[in-house]
């Protein structure tokens, strides 16, 4: 299997143009295997890149453990007679596959905000990936799927602390984490196609902005019906946080209905515009 160094790739070539063509001058070959293969080589070298700080990993996943016991056990146990749907549940399974769907939002939006910025605008990676045959199509690629890798892990490893705790309902929850794989792969796809148009770090008090609401607005402590019937619950159920926080729930309890088939269409476009986007500003952006 060929490989390509990302890191060091951009100074070779001896072309004094776009570093695409070998020192006879004849252009240098895609990977054998297309573009899974180019993607995969991304993958792998933010995989090594990571491999020794996996402490930084932690926080995305600590952080709705954490608030899944101060809110779902804690303040759970002052609530009772707690509905889903019409069926009693306690308020620990209403919070968690929340907490779930939310692991998902936030390891990929992470990865592909703050991390995807750093390497766009000060460590200019990019560039240099793009003096090997790799494209801004790999290179969208292959960065959306390692943040789609961080989130999904995150989520996993959620649910496992889920099951833990007896917190699923149903065998449904099997589909739980390719649900959280869909949520991840439309924040990852979305959040780097924003990322392209930051100018600096100060930008990043935008997704913070846009990140806080979500999280806590998205019927992930309280049911949507909180909001009455009026223009604000329509715009609750517009957002995609929480359209992946109705999926996850829905799996988790055995409680399905339209709103999941619904969700899974909208994560699913949501990631693929994304993904157009990324490519074309990349495209824009690096090789102009």
């Amino acid at each position: 299997m060929a490989t390509y160094d990302a890191s060091t790739d951009g100074t070779s070539g001896g072309t004094g143009g776009t570093g695409r063509t070998g020192g006879t001058g004849r252009a240098a070959p895609r990977p054998s295997g297309g573009a899974a293969q180019a993607a995969g080589i991304i993958v792998l070298r933010n995989y090594l890149t990571y491999r020794s700080a996996w402490k930084l990993f932690l926080t995305g996943f600590l952080e709705p453990v954490f608030y899944l016991f101060s809110i779902g056990i804690g303040v759970g146990a002052l609530v009772e007679g707690f509905e889903l749907n019409g069926e009693p549940i306690s308020y620990a399974a209403f919070v968690a596959p929340g907490m779930l769907a939310a692991s998902a939002f936030n390891g990929a939006l992470m990865d592909s905000t703050y991390n995807v910025f750093f390497k766009l605008k000060y460590d200019r990676l990019y560039d240099q990936m793009l003096a090997t045959p790799l494209t801004p199509a790999d290179v969208a690629r292959g960065e959306i799927a390692w943040g789609l890798i961080r989130g999904s892990t995150y989520s996993a490893a959620f649910l496992l602390v889920m099951t833990a705790m007896g917190l699923v309902e149903s065998w449904w929850a099997v589909l739980a984490l390719p649900a959280a794989i869909v949520i991840a792969f439309a924040f990852s796809a979305v959040c780097m196609a924003l990322t392209t148009w930051m100018k600096s770090f100060q930008d990043f008090d935008k997704i913070t902005l846009a990140q806080l609401p979500l999280f806590l607005f998205s019927a992930t402590f309280f049911p949507v019906s909180s909001y009455g019937d009026g223009v604000l619950r329509w715009v609750v159920e517009a957002t995609p946080l929480y359209r992946g926080v109705v999926l996850c729930r829905e799996l988790t309890t055995g409680q399905l209905s339209w709103a999941s088939g619904v969700s899974v269409l909208y994560l699913v476009a949501m990631g693929l515009v994304g993904l157009v986007v990324v490519r074309r500003r990349l495209a824009t952006l690096l090789l102009t």
